[in-house]
């Protein structure tokens, strides 16, 4: 029986041209890029060519401008803790919203122990964000707004291009969190008038452990490491080359198939919605309906809990989560979906659906075959559920 993969959210598989980037930059031995001598040179060159590609998947001016990490979670904790360090002295208030990601909320709650103030907006039913909200948040004190570019438990994407007029208006640095959106929706840091944001080589099928910082040229930001003066002085540590050129490769793919991808994606998520809508009473599809992800479907199915319904759709080969990898495995509600109206008991039965370009309608079709009959044995179970 085939393995029905629907958890792209947690990782993508490394495409084939990605694979093959890679184990060629093995098997050519690359020195360290900071070395002096010829090996040096051409790892060196080989980390730039990537730099240039990440640069251009997301329209970044000057390629110096990205800084690689460890991953997104690297990422977005340089970019909120660096900025509010660089810039204690002129304020101490950050503007965020009441659906980040654990790795925003979590730098956030580090810099309030160091007397840092936080502001966070609330959202609609939807999941968006109001930026007259954020404006309204905005204080004479305040030094970073961090903002999300699309939400990683229900696929909401944001007004980020009316919030980055806020901030510049207000001549306030503006971080957005985009692990979940670069390589799967178009990403202009230009247009969207950013001065930083993170993002993942394993959301857009390149290896999982590398990802990067976007700083846009002239933003006040101290690294978090210290060391040597790798990443134009910004990231100290040997960068992981093998792992920075597949994200190269990843995102030179991404850019020229992006338009195919979110359309066969947009195809298989209106199919998943309505068979979802029609094979199962007593749902919600979380989320804004238009403006989303095209490639991930939130579903709360009253009575169950979310978790049984992953053990059970495993044992039938189908991989699902019930919420984004980081957060798997907490005991409390999701902080997204109680902020978008759903209470406690709906939030456990919940189920993050996410596919690729290799998940096929065969699969959609087989997943809510077996999830009705799922959800209807664990229904019969529950004391709640009343026939």
């Amino acid at each position: 029986m085939k393995t029905i993969y629907l958890d792209y959210l947690s990782a993508n598989p490394l495409l084939p041209a990605v694979q093959e980037a890679m184990i060629a930059a093995v098997k050519k031995n690359f020195g360290n890029p900071s070395s002096q001598h010829q090996w040096g040179d051409e790892a060196a060159a080989a980390l730039e060519k990537a730099r240039e590609q990440v640069a251009c998947l997301i329209n970044a001016c000057n390629p110096k401008e990205i800084v690689f990490t460890s991953g997104g979670t690297e990422a977005i904790n340089q970019a909120v803790k660096g900025v509010a360090l660089a810039n204690r002295t002129k304020g101490n208030h950050i503007v965020t919203s009441n659906i980040e990601h654990n790795a925003v909320l979590r730098s956030l709650r580090r810099l309030r122990m160091l007397d840092f103030k936080v502001s966070s907006v609330s959202v609609d039913g939807s999941g968006r964000v109001d930026p007259d909200e954020v404006a309204q948040a905005v204080k004479p004190e305040t030094i970073l707004i961090t903002i999300m570019h699309s939400n990683n438990e229900i696929g909401t994407i944001q007004p980020i291009a009316e919030i980055g007029r806020i901030a510049q208006e207000r001549k306030v640095p503006f971080h957005c969190d985009a692990v979940t959106s670069v390589g799967v929706v178009p990403v202009d840091v230009q247009n969207l008038g950013v001065d930083l944001l993170s993002f993942s080589a394993n959301q857009f099928y390149g290896p999982s452990g590398v990802g990067g910082l976007y700083v846009k040229t002239g933003t006040s930001h101290w690294p978090l490491l210290d060391g040597g003066v790798q990443e134009n002085n910004k990231r100290a540590g040997t960068e992981n080359l093998i792992g920075i050129i597949g994200m190269g490769a990843a995102a030179e793919l991404a850019r020229e198939q992006m338009a195919a991808r979110t359309g066969h994606c947009l195809k298989l998520k209106a199919r998943l919605i309505r068979g979802l809508q029609e094979n199962i009473e007593e749902i919600f599809i979380n989320g804004h309906p238009e403006i989303s992800l095209p490639n991930l479907v939130s579903v709360s199915i009253k009575y169950i809990e979310g978790e049984g319904i992953v053990l059970m759709l495993d044992e039938e080969k189908i991989l699902v989560s019930t919420r984004s990898a980081c957060a798997a495995g907490a005991l409390q509600a999701s902080h997204v979906l109680l902020a978008i109206g759903r209470d406690f008991a709906d939030s456990q039965g919940t189920l993050v659906l996410t596919f690729g370009q290799e998940t096929t309608k065969e699969d959609i079709d087989s997943f809510l075959s077996v999830l009705k009959t799922v959800v209807q044995a664990l229904r019969d179970m529950s004391p709640l559920y009343k026939k």
